[in-house]
């Protein structure tokens, strides 16, 4: 094991280069400049709910006011991965009280639902795209809850942009529209999928505008109705009728009792720079677990054309998701050893055991003496300084495939996340959270966050958070280089459902690594496949810099969207 390497004098001192010549490497891998501005900043998937949430800034609205509009603009524009019917995690740093605030959006599992009703998979896991992977959705109450906290315009004037869209139709960019035609082969049979989203009887074209009026009533719904419509009224009642029909287990019950919570971020320091994330039932501590194990490597002397710097990486990402798998479960229930597993002596032992010679097989969960997801991530920043970092899910695509055509939307099958061994603390229980896979993130020196960032995309969020800081501190790259550069994506190796592949999971590889570095890992003994861009996930960051208040974006290259500020 190598000594740790010094952070990059340049970047703690005055933030991210600006100049692609000022690459370590001497090469650049961005494919547009940051954008930058003075006022205000939102980078999300796709263009108009970028537009959606500068108009909010412009108007004098709240970073967590652009938000909300912004994400109900991604209902619509891109239901391929969120929604109404999805849950939602953010972090918003409010510089009036000086505190770093995370809200916990997730939904629970029926009162109803039990361990014995459920007709498990072969594999003893829970079908995603059923009933039995139902939870509560989370996202209407957290719009609500992040607005009562941070809003400063009324709600009705955040929705009333997507409103409009919903009826009149909005163009479908091409990434998205890709997304929604490979959906239908799964989606299409289930109820009430295709009288939504499938207009005369297909996905959208790329350029082709898609409506949802019955989205639109449901949004209007909420806007003069609140939080309540949506848990105590109409749309609850739609749900849980919807539910009765197609062999659902959802109460007027599990509604009325659902609320979002308020969490305290959790943390750690790489080289002197700090990334907080959301505790469990999140994934955001096995980012927190990777970057304390790959700290005792010298990584920007190894570089990003040695196989060794990939092979650190891809092992210390197995040794946190073997904890991952262990112990991440919703705390109520199961409160993880979160202060053990981020113990800077316990990341020393964990690193102690990667092989440099050998891709580790089998491995299990440290001694403490998923599947891919589709998933929305967007950053906003008003003038006043606050800063937001939301994402916010159906889980896999368009969730369940199940779908209520008077509101518009279907609903999420998170559920699938919770595991049926009894001993294992995400089993499945009535009024139980399950393990989450969605995470945004803030970075930050001094104690101070100065950058929300995020990478959707299942169980690559971590690993690509972690990518993102190690290009940002090891290598010096700007806010845009450091999401294009290429990535890698691990999978297939401990599962939160209890099921662990002991045969080393399986390694993709973006088109910008060497091929004699893939050689060099597969002779290691990485099994390495072919994947699309789907699966490295997709980037949205903003950057406030603390001395001129100047704001950086920058927004994934392999999505529809961009930054955009004034």
């Amino acid at each position: 094991m190598r000594k740790p390497a010094t952070a990059l004098l340049a970047w703690l001192l005055t933030g991210f280069p600006t100049s692609a010549a000022d690459r370590p490497e001497g090469r650049s891998f961005a494919t547009r400049s940051v954008t930058v501005a003075r006022h205000g900043m939102v980078a999300a998937a796709h263009p108009l709910a970028v537009q959606v949430g500068v108009d909010v800034l412009k108007r004098r609205g709240s970073a967590v006011d652009a938000a909300i509009a912004v994400n109900a603009a991604l209902g619509l524009m891109e239901p391929t991965s969120c929604g109404l019917g999805g849950d939602l995690f953010a972090m918003v740093w409010d510089p009036a009280t000086g505190k770093l605030y995370g809200l916990n959006g997730s939904g629970r599992a029926p009162l109803a639902l039990t361990p014995d009703k459920v007709t498990a998979l072969p594999d003893g896991t829970i079908e995603p795209y059923s009933p039995y992977a139902w939870t509560v959705p989370g996202c209407a109450d957290a719009w609500f809850e992040l607005h009562r906290r941070f809003g400063r315009l009324p709600m009705k004037d955040l929705l009333a942009p997507t409103i409009a869209y919903a009826r009149e139709g909005a163009p479908v960019p091409q990434v998205i529209a890709g997304s929604w035609a490979r959906s239908l082969a799964r989606f299409k049979e289930k109820p009430g999928f295709a009288e939504v989203f499938m207009p005369d009887g297909r996905a959208p074209a790329e350029g082709e505008p898609f409506a949802n009026p019955a989205l639109a009533h449901t949004l209007e719904l909420l806007a003069a109705g609140g939080r309540d419509a949506y848990y105590r009224g109409e749309i609850a009642e739609k749900i849980v009728a919807f539910s009765q029909n197609v062999g659902g287990f959802f109460s007027k019950e599990d509604f009325a009792r659902h609320s979002s919570e308020w969490q305290e971020p959790i943390s750690t320091t790489y080289r002197g720079v700090t990334l907080w994330e959301l505790p469990p039932n999140g994934q955001g501590l096995a980012a927190l677990e990777m970057l304390n194990i790959i700290e005792g490597f010298d990584l920007k002397s190894l570089g990003r054309d040695d196989p060794d710097f990939w092979h650190v990486l891809v092992e210390a990402k197995k040794l946190a998701f073997a904890d991952r798998a262990a112990y991440y479960a919703d705390p109520a229930f199961s409160p993880a050893p979160v202060a053990a597993l981020l113990d800077k002596t316990y990341a020393e032992r964990q690193a102690k055991r990667i092989d440099m010679k050998r891709a580790a097989k089998s491995v299990e969960p440290g001694n403490l003496a998923l599947q891919r997801g589709d998933t929305t991530f967007l950053v906003t920043a008003d003038e006043r300084g606050m800063m937001v970092a939301l994402i916010q899910s159906n889980y896999t695509g368009f969730g369940s495939g199940y779908v209520i055509p008077e509101l518009g939307f279907g609903l999420q099958d998170r559920g699938a996340l919770f595991s049926l061994q009894a001993s294992h603390p995400n089993v499945l229980a009535p009024g139980k959270r399950p393990f989450h896979t969605i995470i945004p993130a803030f970075l930050g020196r001094g104690g101070i966050p100065d950058t929300a960032f995020g990478v959707m995309g299942g169980d690559m969020q971590p690993q690509g958070h972690v990518q993102i800081v190690v290009n940002l501190v090891d290598f010096g790259m700007n806010l845009q280089e450091a999401g294009d550069a290429p990535r890698f994506y691990h999978t297939d190796d401990s599962e939160p459902t209890g099921t662990v592949m002991n045969d080393g999971g399986i390694l993709s590889l973006e088109s910008g690594v060497p091929q004699d570095v893939r050689q060099a890992l597969i002779r290691r003994g990485h099994k390495l496949v072919e994947s699309n861009g789907i699966v490295f996930g997709g980037y949205q960051a903003i950057f406030r810099d603390p001395k001129t208040g100047v704001l950086f974006g920058a927004s994934e290259s392999r999505k529809d969207g961009f930054a955009a500020g004034y």
